[in-house]
């Protein structure tokens, strides 16, 4: 293979395509049933192959596995089970030569109760860390210092024997949250980014950006609104809370700009911030990104949801272009977090690979950059993952009523013949639905298959500039047919898509008149100049003017 260099482009992150790996389910080098940094190092020409811009990859530090890796232990050392440091220098040359770049996934708002600050923090009140992490006295009854809940169950405190005091963790009580009001706790984290920066990485994703800071004053959430009306439908208790106080304070936005000029001491760096926060996402996305002096972007849930209609996401994308008019935003169907959006926005009978093939044709079409998540390139359906063979904490804590996370954390099958699907030689961490096999990169070649649609799809977006940085401006409010126009240097592109499951007839406004229809990868869409007629599930995107 041609060797290809990185670009030297610094807003390169701006409209690129990012591809996540999921480390332990990505490729096995060693066969001991966990994906690791050999591995997918094997596996960057498949990644090469889509034409992304930069591979996010998720936690592979030294950790002692609770949730997975996102209970950090050491962050400037990579564990066993992923390999060694010079494993992950060679996975970064080899993606470096490729011309792909490399963000990491940094977990800073907690670390591993393993971890050596907590050890030390926890040993003594008068210990050099003892205010790293986030304690507090009980109350005189010996209760929790407040009403705060855990994302994983229960409450947001737990008692530590040796100090006699609470410590807040916001996930696993074995995540305990790190104390950002502490100077030198933000200085830590600094100089971790810098050692990742300095080993070469070109950025960050940057794990429950909004948890860094907590309330000073501990004061209690009050309930959310839904929870006021009756209409808390989850499984979680979480959602009973408005998370005024247990997150997106406002110090973070200051330590965001410290942050930023950590990256702005390195040439091209990026940052990409995962923001959760409910009905206020959107304004904390535009306080971290605005000014262009914090993150480079950010990602919200809002497309993570079971929703899939042009009404949702009119309604997603043009609350983000209305609130947040400096940012940047990095839009997903799917993640390591949400079941996979084959199934999540397929109907019955649908066939699910159109499905898939439509939703990308889609996520191509929006402003803003995207996220592929391993495995969404084969049109893999959410795993049906038996409670025996979890590995989820969240998921075995609230099971049945929520599965958890596994079924779209199943093992990357790159053939439809080998064991396993020749993600290893021995058994997988997690199983290999035989469904998947069907779907295996070796049996996707030929034209058609929701991999080569992919790899079309993604090379038609880079070559239109107006679908890479151009405005977006959506066209009526059909309930079955998404329209909406680009536009970047003179080049003007009407987008549609018919989410019914019925053929569609749609008339085009006449300031919209097409002089053309694009050869769009996989859709085949009539037009007569005045109207366009879209099959089921189909799109179409045509040239004005």
């Amino acid at each position: 293979m041609a060797e290809k260099r990185p670009e030297a482009n610094t807003d390169w992150w701006r409209g690129g395509v990012l591809y996540q790996i999921y480390p332990r389910s990505f490729q096995d080098s060693n066969g001991d049933g966990v994906g690791d940094l050999a591995g997918a190092t094997e596996r960057l020409d498949h990644i090469a192959s889509l034409g992304v811009d930069a591979i996010w990859l998720s936690p592979f530090f030294r950790s002692p596995m609770a949730d997975m890796g996102y209970d950090v232990s050491d962050y400037c050392d990579v564990d066993p089970m992923f390999g060694t440091l010079q494993d992950f220098d060679r996975f970064l040359e080899e993606a470096h030569r490729r011309g792909i770049k490399v963000i990491i996934d940094l977990v800073l708002s907690h670390t591993s109760d393993q971890h050596a600050w907590f050890r030390q923090s926890r040993s003594s009140r008068d210990s050099d860390k003892a205010d790293w992490y986030v304690w507090a006295d009980a109350k005189p009854d010996g209760t929790a210092p407040n009403n705060w809940l855990s994302i994983f169950g229960g409450p947001a405190w737990e008692w530590d024997t040796v100090r006699r005091q609470y410590y807040m963790h916001t996930f696993l009580t074995s995540q305990p949250d790190l104390n950002f009001h502490n100077p030198e706790v933000r200085k830590a984290v600094l100089d971790t980014a810098r050692f990742w920066l300095d080993r070469g990485v070109d950025g960050f994703r940057l794990d429950a950006v909004n948890h860094y800071f907590h309330d000073r004053k501990l004061r209690d959430n009050p309930p959310s609104n839904r929870a006021r009306t009756g209409d808390v439908p989850e499984t979680n208790p979480y959602g009973y809370q408005d998370h005024l106080y247990d997150k997106t304070q406002p110090e973070n936005v200051a330590f965001l700009t410290e942050f930023r000029r950590v990256l702005n001491e390195y040439e091209g760096r990026a940052a990409v911030g995962e923001v959760g926060d409910g009905e206020r996402s959107l304004k904390t996305v535009s306080a971290y990104t605005e000014g262009g002096d914090k993150l480079n972007m950010c990602y919200t849930f809002d497309l993570l949801a079971d929703d899939f209609d042009p009404a949702h996401i009119r309604r997603c994308v043009g609350d983000f272009e209305a609130t947040v008019k400096e940012g940047w935003v990095c839009w997903a169907f799917s993640n390591h977090d949400v079941r996979r959006h084959a199934t999540r926005f397929s109907k019955p009978g649908d066939d699910t690979d159109r499905v898939a093939r439509f939703a990308l044709t889609l996520l191509a079409c929006l402003r803003g950059s995207i996220c592929l998540y391993q495995g969404e390139e084969l049109g893999l359906e959410e795993a049906d993952i038996a409670f025996e063979d979890l590995r989820d904490p969240y998921g075995i804590r609230f099971w049945p009523g929520f599965k958890g996370r596994d079924g779209c954390r199943t093992p990357m099958p790159w053939s439809g013949d080998l064991r396993n699907g020749g993600f290893s030689t021995t058994k997988p961490w997690l199983p290999v639905p035989a469904i998947h096999l069907e779907r295996a990169v070796d049996r996707q070649g030929a034209p058609g298959t929701v991999l080569a649609h992919y790899r079309e799809t993604l090379a038609f977006r880079r070559r239109r500039p107006a679908l890479i940085g151009g405005s977006i401006r959506f066209v009526g409010k059909d309930e079955d047919v998404l329209a909406f126009e680009r536009e970047e240097e003179g080049e003007r592109l009407l987008c549609l898509f018919n989410f019914a499951r019925e053929r569609k007839r749609w008339t085009i406004p006449a300031a919209l008149r097409p002089s053309s229809a694009l050869d769009l990868p996989g859709h085949a869409a009539g037009s007569d100049g005045e109207h366009v007629v879209l099959a089921p599930l189909e799109a179409a995107v045509l040239r004005i003017g």
